[in-house]
């Protein structure tokens, strides 16, 4: 009878060394069983890392090329870009189930005892030794790295309060407690941040690194550790808090570098991944495909945005809290009003702006402007981006076979052109919504026209879209209210003192 072919109710009722002899069982490396796993995995064509998107043809191969040559690995990146994720995922790769010595602090495997524990209690009990079995989910340790970590934390220190009860002298081992890279013996263990650990610290990982062994006071202990090392880095990290010393980047084998996700498209399958949305929430709100088009671009505009720090990044959590913001919006929204049911709206987009503010480091130019305008400008440009997938380009001049063609929004401007307004407030009744946006000439037929087999309410979305986008493209006027939105003719809003109110006498000079 082999071990590898014994279900997981047969391996838990082996509770000796002599059963577990007899079963078959052989001492295998973590980073051999990594390996194994995701050899039938490949060879099986089953999915290694589920739920990270747009990482299969780039970051993945590389972990599972490390993985096959057993390296200790970095994965290098900005914030948000599934780096934890990863490492936390790799656990899936360990056998279910692999059996330590019963009481063991560190694991010991019955055939390859490292501890004097584990030796002692194998040589005074030989095959009767009580076998325990660890699961996969207990063989994974992280760390955050902080200024304030120290080695007694990471690899151990002698415990006098142990030394004083159980009547030892300093020099005998077990007055020693161990820190958290023994403790992950036969496991996975991942050092977040790691420029962020302190250069002497580093200094104490390198034996373990290259020769698998810990250093503790002044103990002569050699224990051959068996450990999955991962860490992660931000690049930003090693100017502005820290470095990863050089003798410890020479150890780690390999280093792999994510990225954000390539297209709007996968942007949007990470999004509603992640995000946590309610089923009440489900029920009561419709979203449409350019809402999430539109909180996907937000992320796009400010990784571009010359307010926003390019070496801080845009981290994948913006665009999720900003569409559970846009859906509580909306969901607030319907409450206030008494409706069962609600379409999501542009004007929806203002519960997003505190989802960006707290997301996003600002350069010195984006602190001179202030985190909400940034962010009302970010959401200003995504609108402005994504419309001209909708609607045609309001600056457009083209000529049609020698004549202009005529301007689709000429009704709609002219309409504002004689001095009539549109306020869009946050709160709004369906009712009141669909009156004011129907209350503008040739705004529904537009959108009609345009797209005639969209339902009503995708159709008043499509209208509010336009006067936002009118707006970008500087064809209309848009000045923010304590309530909501104000939309009015271009030229007249420049001389109207309502518009001037809250700026200085200096900055109307």
């Amino acid at each position: 009878m082999s071990y590898y072919k014994l279900t997981s109710d047969q391996l838990l009722k082996i509770n000796t060394l002599a059963a577990l002899k007899k079963a078959g069982y052989q001492s295998k490396s973590v980073k051999d069983e990594l390996r194994d796993n995701l050899i039938k995995k490949l060879v099986n064509k089953e999915p290694t890392f589920e739920g990270i998107w747009g990482y299969e043809d780039t970051v993945i191969p590389d972990v599972e090329r490390a993985i096959l040559s057993k390296h200790n690995m970095n994965l290098l990146g900005l914030r948000g870009q599934a780096k934890t994720r990863i490492a936390r995922q790799m656990i899936l790769l360990l056998d279910e189930y692999v059996p330590v010595i019963e009481g063991s602090e560190l694991n010991d495997d019955p055939l390859n005892p490292i501890t004097k524990f584990g030796l002692e209690k194998v040589k005074e009990m030989g095959d009767k030794t009580p076998v325990a079995w660890l699961h996969r989910s207990d063989r994974y340790s992280e760390k955050l790295a902080t200024p304030d970590v120290s080695i007694a934390d990471l690899i151990g220190d002698v415990d006098p309060i142990k030394a004083a009860s159980l009547k030892l002298p300093y020099s005998d081992e077990r007055v020693i407690h161990y820190g958290m890279v023994p403790r992950s013996h036969r496991g996975i263990f991942v050092i977040n941040e790691l420029p962020d650990l302190q250069a002497r610290i580093q200094v104490a990982l390198f034996n373990i690194l290259q020769e698998g062994d810990i250093q503790i006071r002044g103990f002569k202990l050699r224990l051959p550790l068996d450990i999955q090392f991962v860490f992660t880095a931000n690049p930003e990290d090693y100017t502005n808090r820290g470095s990863i010393v050089t003798p410890l980047k020479d150890r780690i084998d390999s280093q792999i570098i994510t990225h954000y996700p390539k297209t709007l498209e996968i942007g949007k399958q990470i999004t509603v991944q992640e995000a946590d949305i309610k089923e009440a929430q489900k029920e009561k709100i419709v979203l449409n495909e350019i809402a999430q088009d539109l909180i996907e671009q937000v992320a796009i505009e400010a990784r571009n945005s010359e307010y926003v720090d390019e070496k801080s990044g845009v981290s994948a959590r913006l665009t999720i809290s900003a569409y559970e913001n846009l859906l509580s919006a909306a969901e607030r929204r319907a409450l206030m009003n008494g409706e069962k049911k609600t379409y999501v709206r542009v004007s929806d987009f203002v519960g997003v702006i505190p989802a960006i503010t707290g997301k996003v480091e600002l350069v010195y130019e984006g602190e001179q402007e202030g985190p909400g305008i940034v962010a009302h400008n970010l959401v200003g440009k995504a609108i402005r981006t994504q419309f001209l997938d909708y609607f045609p380009n309001p600056d457009d001049k083209k000529k049609d076979k020698g004549e202009k063609t005529e301007n689709p929004y000429k009704a709609i401007i002219n309409w504002f052109g004689e001095g009539s307004s549109i306020d869009l407030l946050n709160d709004l009744s369906n009712e009141a919504y669909e009156k004011a946006l129907l209350s503008v000439p040739g705004l529904a037929d537009l959108v009609k026209n345009k797209y005639p087999k969209k339902s009503k309410d995708e159709q008043l979305f499509l209208m509010e879209f336009v006067l936002h986008g009118l707006a970008e493209y500087s064809k209309l006027s848009k000045s923010a209210l304590d309530t909501g939105t104000r939309f009015k003719d271009l030229l007249s809003s420049m001389f109207s003192i309502d518009d001037m109110e809250g700026f200085d006498e200096d900055e109307l000079s």
